[in-house]
């Protein structure tokens, strides 16, 4: 059994968090654009929160799998998370549009950090991660092309 103290926990846990924070301000933003363009960019934010939602469950019980405790928990999630708060209030279209792409891409940067050694000490999470900054790359792919 792989051990879970060490690079693998920590880059999962610090996932987790990530992905959490992601997805709430991903629908803090959905609920909150305003101006052209409003729906596709409604729309978009659906999709990021569908994957990310679907990401974090996976990357959570791998944690539990491999003997790990995911917290989740909101205090965790404040305390612990990589990303910046997003700002309250009416969020313009186009800049939520680079905004978003930012916070998906930081994800995907703070997991690339410790992305090879978790890989090298068990193989089947470093899969997984790789699965999830695959999702998240495409996702600030298609959210910084919607603004060329």
């Amino acid at each position: 059994m792989v051990k879970v103290e060490g690079i693998v926990g920590d880059t999962l846990q610090q996932t987790l968090v990530d992905l959490i924070a992601l997805e709430l301000q991903a629908k803090q933003a959905h609920w909150n654009i305003k101006g052209p363009n409003f729906r596709a960019l409604h729309l978009a934010l659906d999709e990021v929160v569908s994957l990310v939602r679907n990401d974090l469950d996976e990357v959570a019980e791998r944690l539990a799998t491999i003997g790990g405790n995911p917290d989740g928990r909101e205090a965790t999630v404040a305390k612990t998370s990589s990303l910046d708060e997003l700002e309250s209030g009416d969020l313009p279209v186009d800049k939520t549009y680079e905004v978003m792409a930012q916070k998906v891409q930081a994800v995907c940067d703070k997991i690339r950090e410790n992305l090879s050694e978790a890989d090298d000490a068990d193989p089947i999470t470093g899969d997984l991660l790789i699965t999830v900054v695959s999702g998240l790359e495409q996702q600030a792919w298609f959210l910084r092309s919607a603004t060329k």
